[in-house]
């Protein structure tokens, strides 16, 4: 059920801060000229400033800066591990809480129910990975779609829970955008990408959604087309079907796991 484009329109990564280490000051030594060919004190070419003696002059020895047990080095002395600012890839199971977190606020602030269920996502992410696609920043989950694979000519009740391996249509379950992302377009960037991801797979032909009448011309600019009510109802929601051919998009993926 992709129930609405609404929860796309409406996560910003946190940055991890860096720490800064503290490291300890090379000591005094008196010798060390003589380690780096320089004239010692008392050579007739060094003459002690006016009023002191040479016994009072203490030279530095050059030495390597140590860090104490524990501290970590700055970011300048270690190598950067850095996450990729944006990142497209297929979801996995470690992603299905947070998935279900963008998905329950999403819908349940609206239609007071979720079109998949934690155990749902943890079953489609295990059977069909390659059917979800999901939007990453800095490493943290914004948008997600979770599709599985259909083998009827229209949607049925059953399609909200079964992935059908030899199907050719791509039924897509739901499409949600976390909170603090939405109304930047991100709903519409990442179904065009979703797309072109099925485009790569030439066992799927088409795909399949249903979604609520105010939400059709949304769904129209992406090539979907209503195919008529939809059989499928949850509660008091109703829905209209639509299809998509995938030979107008790309034949190849981009940016797909």
């Amino acid at each position: 059920m992709c129930w609405g484009a609404f929860h796309c329109r409406r996560v910003q990564g946190t940055q991890s801060r860096g720490q800064r280490a503290v490291g300890s000051l090379p000591e005094a030594f008196p010798r060390a000229f003589s380690q780096w060919g320089l004239p010692k004190p008392g050579h007739p070419d060094v003459a002690p400033a006016a009023g002191m003696s040479t016994k009072s002059v203490h030279y530095l020895k050059p030495v390597a800066l140590r860090l104490p047990p524990g501290i970590l080095a700055t970011p300048s002395c270690q190598r950067r591990h850095t996450l990729p600012a944006s990142e497209f890839r297929c979801l996995t199971q470690e992603d299905a809480s947070s998935v279900f977190e963008i998905e329950r606020e999403a819908f349940i602030s609206v239609s007071g129910m979720c079109p998949l269920h934690l155990d749902e996502i943890q079953n489609f992410l295990t059977l069909c990975p390659e059917l979800s696609l999901g939007w990453f920043q800095e490493g943290r989950l914004v948008a997600f779609i979770i599709g599985s694979l259909w083998d009827e000519e229209r949607l049925t009740q059953e399609s909200l829970t079964l992935h059908r391996p030899g199907g050719h249509m791509a039924h897509l379950h739901v499409l949600a955008v976390h909170r603090t992302f939405r109304q930047q377009g991100r709903g519409s960037s990442l179904l065009w990408r979703y797309l072109y991801h099925l485009g790569g797979q030439p066992a799927v032909h088409r795909a399949v959604l249903m979604c609520e009448d105010a939400l059709v011309p949304f769904y129209e600019r992406f090539g979907f087309h209503r195919v008529g009510p939809c059989s499928v109802t949850v509660g008091p929601l109703t829905f209209t079907e639509l299809q998509c051919s995938l030979r107008g998009h790309a034949s190849m993926s981009r940016n797909s796991c």
